[in-house]
């Protein structure tokens, strides 16, 4: 008997994810620099569980179509809702909302031409540097959410958004630039 993908390991890992994005924005929004840190160590495992659930997938040869799904789901919800929550609290405004709309329009952008493309069985395999810009997002996110408790992190934390955005925008083209021929094709 199969077993459920529900409750394979690295499945749960991603749920867990996904679930940890709850309390990280309620903490960030309490606007209180203890539960910043709280908030910061619960976003850590929650970034850091992206890779483990990828390795304990291959180590122990649990792949199912349901983690597929709900893996990169779970980057673009974590990124996407905390970016959302830092920039609504605050912490992120004025010329930082140029690579926070970025990334927003390019994960959104490219979900879609995900889907649109799935329909014309054209598959747009994830890049390494598609890889790269997640784990640039997820520290961005960690160096900013550090600032709101350490200032002194300014600089940094705007210089990792404004490089995330950047390739965000990069991989985008690239995907787009991939696809385009399968968006100009004539439709039988």
């Amino acid at each position: 008997m199969a077993r459920n993908p529900l409750f394979l390991v690295p499945n749960i890992i991603t749920i867990a994810r996904i679930l940890a994005i709850f309390p990280v924005v309620w903490l960030v929004m309490q606007g209180d620099p203890t539960l910043r840190i709280i908030a910061l160590v619960i976003y850590i495992l929650a970034a850091a569980s992206d890779w483990l659930d990828g390795y304990l997938a291959r180590a122990w040869n649990q792949y199912s179509p349901l983690g597929r799904m709900l893996d990169p789901i779970a980057d673009k919800l974590l990124v996407g809702i905390l970016i959302t929550a830092l920039a609504w609290q605050g912490s992120l405004s004025g010329w930082d909302m140029i690579p926070v709309c970025a990334i927003l329009f390019r994960e959104f952008f490219i979900s879609g031409l995900r889907e649109f493309l799935g329909n014309t069985k054209v598959v747009l395999p994830v890049s390494w540097l598609a890889k790269w810009k997640t784990t640039l997002q997820l520290v961005a996110l960690a160096v900013i959410l550090l600032e709101g408790v350490v200032p002194a992190l300014a600089i940094p934390s705007d210089i990792l958004l404004w490089a995330a955005g950047l390739l965000t925008l990069w991989t985008g083209f690239q995907y787009l630039r991939a696809s385009w021929p399968h968006l100009v094709a004539d439709q039988p």
